[in-house]
């Protein structure tokens, strides 16, 4: 399990060198890190030869996406996958619907995701990435409803209202879209 904690400033901790230092290492040789974990999930996969789960958890804004997404690069790049593609973009720009649906504008956060994550990479025999899949659950329906001050619904709420005088949106089967003062 890693625990996120956002300390709400860049440090240089996840550069490439950092990767390189981690690759290899067992887990308690180097200071606590998202890619101690991942190293050590990425080498008991490789050992035994059996699936393997991190599971990122942190209160909302903590850095629960940013932190797969260190974990997926890891991968990409102890894996020789890094140079071909880049994999954690790929993964989490796959579903650019469900982020609209499921991102919302927090005190914290203008882009915060309010759903659980399960994001699936599959890996060859090479134990190089090979392909990846992300499932959403756990959408925060009480947002719909009502917004904490300075917060927001969901993006695609204002993107609907947004796009209304388009003539596609006819098609939507949506006959009116309230004025939203903007936030």
């Amino acid at each position: 399990v890693l625990v996120a904690i956002n300390p709400y400033e860049q440090l240089p901790i996840y550069e490439q060198d950092v990767i390189y230092a981690y690759s290899g290492q067992n887990m308690g040789d180097m200071d606590p890190h998202i890619f101690a974990v991942a190293e050590e999930a990425y080498k008991q996969m490789a050992r035994d030869e059996k699936n393997q789960s991190i599971i990122v958890s942190g209160e909302s804004g903590a850095g629960k996406t940013v932190s797969a997404k260190y974990a997926m690069r890891f991968f990409a790049t102890v894996g020789g996958s890094a140079s071909e593609t880049n994999i954690e973009a790929k993964v989490l720009a796959s579903s650019p619907i469900m982020e609209a649906i499921g991102n919302a504008k927090t005190t914290r956060n203008d882009n915060s995701s309010r759903f659980g994550k399960y994001i699936e990479i599959g890996f060859d025999k090479r134990y190089h990435i090979i392909g990846a899949n992300m499932r959403t659950y756990l959408l925060e329906k009480s947002r719909v409803v009502f917004q904490a001050e300075e917060e927001r619904n969901y993006h695609i709420f204002y993107q609907l209202c947004a796009s209304s005088s388009l003539p596609e949106f006819k098609d939507l089967g949506l006959s009116k879209c309230w004025h939203i003062p903007s936030v």
